[in-house]
């Protein structure tokens, strides 16, 4: 491993000076560790002064395939040469190839292509409200959506509306009505809540934001006859949980769950390029026409190549059962470290949440130590670090990390 002199602060003098520059010229609404990564392959990144880190956090998912995998590469480079946007106002030749694989890897009719997951988040709220006012016969302006608490879809005004955390919402209102919130994981609640004006159910199949919280089983498949039962839309949002992340093609899998839409993002653009999607039936998507949504990037050329990359080389199964054999390492090195510096932890795949006991330090203080030994894995709600590393990574790599993880938390 490269390392050079570092300063006081941890950070090598050229790392230093940029990430002091960008922290001058742009809006604090994040809060990064400080590393200026230059180049990336595989799971591990590189940075200007020339230190290498293990990636643990893959781009919240986007990143599922690592850094610079070569055949996305190779497919991305050749669509640059040839064509990058058309707008939807035409068509272009690789558009009716993704959609077709991806709706084929989905088992749906329809897909509508977007950039980002908010943008999906979006397109599928709009969907199931078109779809209750058109086909449920809700009253017009009436419709409501059940949401779950700790959810995370996304930071739009809408969304954030709907939201129970007060970072994301405080100070951005006033926000959209026609939403619901119940407690996650309560099949209960989400029946009590639904009445003749609900559309849809929206949730995460595994809160990803929230601490890669899992609901509890059989949850998911309760929800599926719940609300085929009640008549109300069924949007699963896999944008960090779906594609491979937890060792299925969808998370939805693991209880053999089909929801009425698909609200999918981050994995799919291979961390070349935004893309997203919603995906459902004919039933349920043909409900929109003409000048009713759109998007001018969406769907690209550029975006569809990698895309359907991407869906080819989920169709083989090798990232999902690769996520299951490296899940059991994840799994087995974490729960040895529970009474050990650490509360709980909460395993899916290659992903998981990990509580920081309070003595040994925040989540913020922990990933601080990680990056320290050349690690990098990211923070959430104070306690709680999140580790979904690229599902390419080496096994003695992964347990390397974890042996960096461990050596922090035990002190």
């Amino acid at each position: 491993m490269t390392t050079t002199a570092r300063t006081a602060t941890g950070t090598a003098p050229r790392s230093a000076e940029l990430f002091q520059r960008a922290e001058a010229r742009t809006a604090h609404n994040y809060k990064p560790l400080p590393v200026v990564v230059e180049h990336a392959e595989g799971a591990w990144m590189t940075d200007v002064d020339g230190t290498r880190y293990l990636d643990l956090l893959a781009g919240y998912s986007a990143l599922n395939f690592g850094h610079g995998h070569p055949g996305l590469l190779r497919v991305a480079h050749e669509q640059l040469d040839k064509l990058t946007l058309t707008s939807r106002a035409f068509v272009h030749d690789r558009f009716a190839d993704f959609c077709a694989a991806l709706g084929d890897l989905c088992g749906k009719e329809l897909v509508l292509p977007m950039n980002t997951g908010a943008e999906a988040v979006e397109t599928a709220i709009k969907v199931m409200r078109k779809w209750g006012y058109e086909v449920k016969g809700v009253t017009p302006g009436q419709a409501n959506i059940i949401v779950a608490s700790g959810n995370f879809h996304g930071r739009t005004t809408t969304i954030v509306g709907f939201s129970d955390d007060p970072d994301a919402r405080d100070g951005f209102g006033p926000f959209a009505p026609g939403f619901t919130m119940v407690p996650y994981g309560d099949l209960a609640a989400v029946e009590a809540a639904i009445d003749e004006n609900t559309v849809g159910v929206l949730m995460e199949p595994i809160q990803g934001e929230g601490g890669v919280v899992l609901p509890p089983d059989g949850f998911w498949k309760g929800l599926r006859e719940l609300t085929a039962r009640e008549n109300v839309l069924m949007a699963a949002d896999e944008i960090q949980a779906g594609l491979g992340r937890t060792g299925r093609t969808f998370a939805s899998d693991h209880e053999d769950v089909v929801p009425d839409l698909y609200v999918l993002g981050k994995a799919l653009g291979a961390g070349i390029v935004p893309v997203s999607a919603v995906v459902a039936d004919r039933d349920v998507l043909g409900v929109l026409r003409p000048g009713q949504h759109g998007s001018t990037f969406g769907g690209n050329a550029l975006a569809c190549a990698v895309g359907h990359e991407v869906v080819t080389m989920l169709a083989t199964g090798e990232y999902q059962a690769r996520a299951t054999e490296l899940g059991a390492l994840l799994r087995e090195r974490l729960e040895a470290l529970v009474g050990h510096g650490v509360h709980a932890v909460r395993v899916r795949g290659l992903w998981a949440g990990v509580d920081i006991d309070p003595a040994v330090g925040t989540g913020r203080e922990v990933c601080e130590a990680l990056m320290a030994r050349g690690v990098l894995a990211k923070d959430t709600h104070g306690s709680t670090i999140r580790l979904a590393p690229p599902l390419v990574i080496d096994a003695d790599d992964l347990a390397w990390g974890l042996d960096q993880l461990a050596e922090v938390v035990k002190g």
